[in-house]
């Protein structure tokens, strides 16, 4: 017994260096584990019981986002196209499509096509989809080149990080009212004194935009935050109710 303790002291910093290792290794590890797609969820793209080709329906036929996702301005979720929206157009186009039988079926039976979601938010975070889109902030910004997917994955992280960036800096994201919907819209598509004469520029420029060629993304973001009065909270109470 005497000796007991003599041997257990020189194991001792053998113990420590282990537990030192398997805690870097536990740290290393949840630090790749949660930057990283796996977490985010970047890139998700499920397999849905019907393929929606959006790059097809929006860029090539031309269907504004809010056709199929007709609560975003006015609702705090957005919604999915139920069988009817769907049918309204498939009743006559490629109604044989063998691709499009679960459509059928559910219009037939009135179930409804179960499909696989992609943006879900927690259920501790409130987000307003009206919001949003009501003071200039795009899908795009959210949900990426959706109109060139063929099919749809996840573009951003949604990450508390990365929805306080924007809060802290709207300018960043903000474009003008009337491109929300307009996924390839660009800065560069500004015409500097048309945006000028409808939303003016702010207070503290003495420059006159309406001479320059173009408008970048800050100058454009800067206008529209002082005339709407942007000031996002960045309050944890704020998503966290």
């Amino acid at each position: 017994m005497a000796n007991f303790f003599p041997r257990w002291c020189n194991w001792l910093p053998l113990q420590m260096a282990i537990a030192g290792i398997l805690i870097a290794c536990g740290l290393s590890a949840a630090t790749w584990y949660y930057v990283t797609p796996k977490y985010t969820k970047v890139g998700y793209q499920p397999i849905q019981p019907v393929p929606f080709p959006h790059d097809i329906h929006v860029t090539q036929l031309g269907m504004d986002c809010r056709y199929c996702h007709s609560f975003v301005e006015v609702a705090a979720q957005s919604n999915v196209p139920n069988t009817q929206t769907c049918m309204n157009c498939h009743s006559q186009v490629q109604k044989d499509n063998p691709k499009l039988a679960p459509v059928r079926e559910s219009w037939k039976t009135g179930k409804p096509i179960e499909w696989v979601w992609l943006h879900r938010t927690v259920d501790y975070v409130f987000y307003n989809h009206a919001a949003h889109v009501n003071r200039g902030i795009s899908c795009f910004s959210c949900h990426g080149p959706v109109n060139h997917m063929a099919t749809v994955s996840i573009a951003e992280p949604h990450s508390m990080a990365w929805c306080l960036g924007c809060h802290r800096h709207p300018e960043n994201f903000l474009r003008p009212d009337d491109q929300i919907f307009n996924l390839d819209w660009k800065p560069d598509d500004v015409k500097p004194a048309e945006f000028v004469a409808k939303y003016g520029q702010p207070k503290s420029v003495t420059e006159d935009w309406t001479k320059k060629k173009h408008l970048t993304q800050q100058e454009i973001g800067q206008t529209l935050k002082e005339r709407w009065n942007i000031a996002p909270s960045t309050n944890c109470q704020t998503c966290h109710r």
